[in-house]
C-alpha cells in the first residue's frame, strides 16, 4: 500500500490547483519545505577549499639536518644555532614536511624563511630554542603550511568563511587557541606570505611626529653582555628598586665588559692576520712588525714582572686609606701619577668612577704582601685582592671612542668608517624598537619621504624653567614666540617636539622651605599653563615633554635639592593636570572633534634620563637634567705641570687623542691636530672636555655612587652605548654648547635666563634647536 504524502495545510483564499504565477498579488502557492529534512546549499565549485594533502610524520635526527642548516643560518644569514634550536627545527621538519624535506627541498625553504623571521624580530646572532620568539615563528609558520610546503596566505586564508557545510566548525580566530594574531605575523616578518607593513609607507602616516617615540628610563630593556658568547642578551630578571646586593658589583662589571669589548675591535688593539700584515708592511725581511699594536694587561699579570712596561684598562678608584688605585676583574694596584699626562693635554676630564687606559711601568714592593680584595668590580680571593707594589704611571687616557655606524651599522657613507669589521650589533635590539639590521633600510626609505631635506625639522630644547621666577615665564614666552607662525603664511612650519627641562623651581619642594610647598608648586605649573594657552595653534601642532630636575616633586622632599638616585620618575600628575588640560582644549579649538590621528598636539611627562627616538632606529636622542661639570671639578684628578716636552713624554699612542671635534655650526670647527694646541675660549674647552669624557666612557654618569647614587638594576639606562645620534645634557653650570664628536651631536642649552641671573633682560630667552634630519644644532638666543 502506497504511503499517505501529508501535504502542508494552505491558505482557504488559494484554490486547489491554481494557475502559476510569479506574482505575489496572484496568490502564488506555498512550496512544500520540511525544515527538518533540509538539502544542504553547497558552495560553488570555486569556492569550495580544497582537500589538504596529508603528510606522513617522520623522526629526523637533528644531526642530518646540521649541515643543511648550517648552510642556512651560518653561511647564508651570518646566524649562529643552538643545539636546542636545531632540535626544535629538526622537530619541526620531520613532523610537517615529511620524507620530502631533503628530495623536494622542504626543509630548505623552511629554514629560509625561519632565519628571514628571526632577522626581522631583531633577534640575537644566537639562534636560541628556549625562548618565546622561535617558538612564534615555528607556530606562525604552522598555520601557513599545506603538505610540507609553505603556501602564500594558507595561514590565513579567506576559504574558510565560505565552508557552507552543515559540519563545519567555525573558524579559529587569530590569537585564539595559541595561534598568533595578525600583528605578531607582521612582526616576524614573513617575506613568503607578504605580510609587509607597506601601508606604513603609503598615504596612512604622512606626520613625523607619529614615528617618534619616547622611551621611559623604566620601560628601557635591559640587556646583559655575555662575555663568553660576545653578545648581548636581555636579562632575565625583572629590575627591582629593592635588588640584591650582589647587583651593586654587577653594575661596574657591565661598564668594564661594554667599554673592554668596544676597544679590543678598535684597530689600535686588532693583532693583523698573517697576509694582512704582510701586504701592509711590505718587510722583505719575512718577519712581521707588531710595534704600533696595544695590548691590555691584566692587573694580576703584573705579579712577578718588576719593572716591565705596560697599558692597564681598570676603573679608578679611591682605596680606604685614601690611595688612588686601578681596579679590573682580576685585581687592584695602587697608582702613581706624579709623573703622568693626560692624553689629551686639558682636553678631559679624570676623576674616580672612570675606566681609563693607563701605560706605565710596575714596581713591585717585595715586602708589602697583597691585602685582602679591594677590586670594585668583584674579585674574590687572591687573585682579586690588591696586588702589591705600585703601578708608575706615564700617560692616563681615554678608552677610544666608537661611532654609531660602527656599532650598529647606518648609512652608505658611514658604514664601516672606523673598522674593518662591519658592524658589530646590527641584529641586537638595544631599545626595544627593533635592530637596525632588520628595520633600518625601511625606516631609512620613510625618513626621506617624510623629512626632506627643504624644511627643518627641529626638536626645541630649554632647561632650567624656574617656575617661581618671573622673568622665566617672559623668557619662555619668547621662546614660543620664535615658532608661533604668521597668520599669513600659507604653509607654516612648526618644531615636532618641545623639551622643557627642570629644575621646574629654584628651590627644593617640599623640603621644609618656606614658600616652597605643594600648594605654591602646582600654582608655579597654573602659571606655566596659563602662558601655554596663549599659543594654542603651537600647542595643536607640536608634543611638550617635560622632564624632571633634583628640585622637583616627589625626590626632592627627602633630598632638599641633593642629587637624588637616577633614575627618577617623572612629576606627579597632582600638579600637572592644568597643562594637560590647555593642550587638550587646544586640539579640540584647532581640529575640532574630527581631529586627524597623529596630527593633534600632545604633552608627555618622562623621566630623567628617558629617550627620543624618531623612526625606530633611525634616530635617538638621550635626555638627561644634571650637573656634571661642577661635579667633575670637585672629584677629577689634578696632574701636575709637565717638565718635559711632550714629545718626549714616555706614553703610548691612544687613538682617542686624534679624534676630531666639530662645533655647530661648521664654520668653528678647529682640526683634530692642533685643536688642542690653539688657545680656545674657556668654555669652548670645558664643552669639547665634558663631551670627550661622557662619550668615551659610555655612561652619562661615570662617579661613584656615593658620588651620585643609581638605582642599581635602572643603572643600564644611562649607558650611551651605542652612541644616540643627538645627547642632551642640561647642566646649568656648563656653557651653552653644541658639539659634535664621533658623529654624536652634544647639546647643553643652559638656563632659559641669559647671564645666570646678572644683568638679565626681561624677555631674554636662550636654548638649542635640533634638526633631526640633518643631525645638526645650533645655541639660539632672542628677546
Amino acid at each position: 500500500m502506497a504511503a499517505t504524502t501529508r501535504r502542508p495545510e494552505k491558505p482557504s483564499a488559494v484554490p486547489e490547483n491554481p494557475i502559476p504565477s510569479s506574482s505575489p498579488a496572484f496568490g502564488t502557492p506555498v512550496h512544500p519545505i520540511n525544515p527538518h529534512k533540509t538539502a544542504p546549499i553547497r558552495a560553488p565549485p570555486a569556492l569550495k577549499p580544497a582537500a589538504k594533502p596529508t603528510v606522513l610524520p617522520i623522526l629526523l635526527p637533528p644531526a642530518t639536518l646540521r649541515p643543511l642548516a648550517f648552510r642556512t643560518f651560518t653561511k647564508k644569514h651570518n646566524l649562529t644555532l643552538t643545539s636546542s634550536a636545531l632540535q626544535a627545527l629538526a622537530s619541526f621538519i620531520g613532523r610537517h614536511c615529511g620524507s620530502g624535506w631533503r628530495e623536494e627541498g622542504l626543509a630548505e625553504k623552511v629554514l629560509e624563511e625561519v632565519a628571514k623571521s628571526w632577522k626581522k624580530c631583531g633577534g640575537q646572532v644566537i639562534v636560541e630554542g628556549e625562548g618565546e620568539t622561535l617558538k612564534n615563528i615555528l607556530k606562525t609558520l604552522e598555520g601557513s603550511m599545506v603538505g610540507g610546503k609553505l603556501v602564500q596566505g594558507s595561514g590565513l586564508s579567506r576559504q574558510g568563511s565560505f565552508n557552507f557545510s552543515a559540519d563545519a566548525s567555525p573558524p579559529e580566530m587569530p590569537g585564539i587557541g595559541g595561534r598568533p594574531t595578525l600583528e605578531s605575523q607582521s612582526c616576524f616578518g614573513l617575506s613568503n606570505l607578504e605580510v609587509e607593513d607597506k601601508d606604513d609607507e603609503g598615504d596612512l602616516l604622512k606626520d613625523p611626529r607619529e614615528w617618534m617615540k619616547v622611551i621611559d628610563a623604566f620601560e628601557q630593556p635591559k640587556l646583559v653582555y655575555n662575555v663568553s658568547q660576545k653578545h648581548f642578551e636581555k636579562s632575565t630578571t625583572k629590575p627591582s628598586l629593592f635588588p640584591n646586593p650582589s647587583h651593586k658589583t654587577d653594575l661596574f662589571r657591565q661598564r668594564y665588559h661594554i667599554v673592554h669589548q668596544r676597544i679590543l675591535r678598535n684597530e689600535t688593539f686588532q693583532i693583523p692576520t698573517f697576509s694582512a700584515a704582510r701586504s701592509a708592511s711590505l718587510h722583505r725581511t719575512g718577519s712581521i712588525s707588531t710595534s704600533g699594536i696595544n695590548t691590555i694587561t691584566p692587573v694580576a699579570n703584573l705579579l712577578g714582572r718588576n719593572g716591565s712596561t705596560h697599558l692597564l684598562l681598570g676603573m679608578l678608584t679611591i682605596s680606604p686609606t685614601g690611595t688612588l688605585t686601578l681596579s679590573d676583574l682580576t685585581g687592584t694596584i695602587a697608582l702613581d701619577l706624579q709623573h703622568a699626562r693626560p692624553i689629551p693635554e686639558n682636553g678631559a676630564y679624570f676623576a674616580p668612577g672612570m675606566i681609563v687606559l693607563v701605560d706605565g711601568s710596575y714596581e713591585e714592593d717585595y715586602g708589602n704582601p697583597a691585602a685582602g680584595s679591594n677590586s670594585m668590580l668583584g674579585g674574590t680571593g687572591g687573585i682579586g685582592g690588591t696586588i702589591g707594589g705600585k703601578f708608575i704611571g706615564f700617560s692616563v687616557g681615554h678608552p677610544p671612542c666608537e661611532r654609531r655606524s660602527t656599532t650598529l651599522g647606518g648609512t652608505s657613507e658611514e658604514k664601516n668608517k672606523s673598522s674593518l669589521s662591519g658592524p658589530a650589533f646590527g641584529w641586537t635590539d638595544f631599545v626595544g624598537l627593533g635592530s637596525e639590521r632588520a628595520t633600518g633600510a625601511r625606516m631609512s626609505r620613510i625618513a626621506s619621504k617624510l623629512l626632506p631635506p627643504t624644511s627643518p625639522h627641529n626638536v626645541v630644547i630649554a632647561s632650567d624653567l624656574h617656575l617661581d621666577v618671573p622673568s622665566t615665564l617672559s623668557a619662555l614666552r619668547t621662546l614660543l614666540q620664535a615658532y608661533s607662525p604668521d597668520p599669513t603664511e600659507l604653509h607654516p612650519v612648526y618644531p615636532l617636539a618641545i623639551i622643557l627641562m627642570g629644575n621646574f623651581s629654584s628651590r627644593a619642594t617640599l623640603s621644609g622651605i618656606p614658600g616652597a610647598g605643594s600648594i605654591e608648586y602646582k600654582e608655579h605649573f597654573d602659571a606655566l599653563a596659563s602662558v601655554l594657552s596663549e599659543f594654542p595653534q603651537l600647542l595643536a601642532h607640536t608634543t611638550l615633554i617635560f622632564v624632571p630636575g633634583d628640585n622637583d616633586a616627589w625626590p626632592s622632599a627627602f633630598s632638599a635639592g641633593a642629587a637624588a638616585p637616577l633614575p627618577r620618575k617623572p612629576i606627579p600628575n597632582l600638579f600637572t593636570n592644568r597643562i594637560r588640560r590647555v593642550v587638550v582644549e587646544a586640539n579640540r579649538e584647532i581640529w575640532g572633534t574630527g581631529k586627524a590621528k597623529g596630527k593633534e598636539g600632545d604633552v608627555i611627562w618622562t623621566s630623567n634620563p628617558s629617550r627620543l627616538t624618531w623612526f625606530g632606529v633611525k634616530g635617538e636622542m638621550a635626555i638627561m637634567r644634571d650637573d656634571v661639570v661642577s661635579r667633575l671639578h670637585r672629584t677629577s684628578i689634578r696632574f701636575g705641570n709637565p717638565e718635559q716636552d711632550e714629545d718626549d713624554a714616555p706614553h703610548r699612542s691612544n687613538s682617542a687623542e686624534t679624534q676630531p671635534m666639530d662645533l655647530d655650526p661648521p664654520e668653528h670647527a678647529l682640526s683634530g691636530a692642533h685643536e688642542e694646541k690653539e688657545q680656545l675660549d674657556p668654555d669652548i674647552q670645558t664643552a669639547r672636555a665634558l663631551t670627550r669624557t661622557l662619550l668615551s666612557q659610555s655612561y652619562l654618569s661615570p662617579f661613584p655612587l656615593s658620588v651620585r647614587p643609581l638605582h642599581w638594576d635602572y643603572a643600564h639606562t644611562l649607558n650611551l652605548y651605542p652612541l644616540p645620534t643627538a645627547l642632551v645634557l642640561a647642566d646649568s653650570e656648563a656653557p651653552a654648547f653644541v658639539v659634535k664628536y664621533c658623529g654624536c651631536t652634544v647639546l647643553n642649552p643652559g638656563p632659559i635666563g641669559e647671564s645666570g641671573g646678572r644683568g638679565r633682560r626681561e624677555g631674554r630667552a636662550r636654548w638649542v634647536e635640533f634638526d633631526v634630519g640633518k643631525a645638526v644644532g645650533v645655541v639660539r638666543s632672542e628677546g
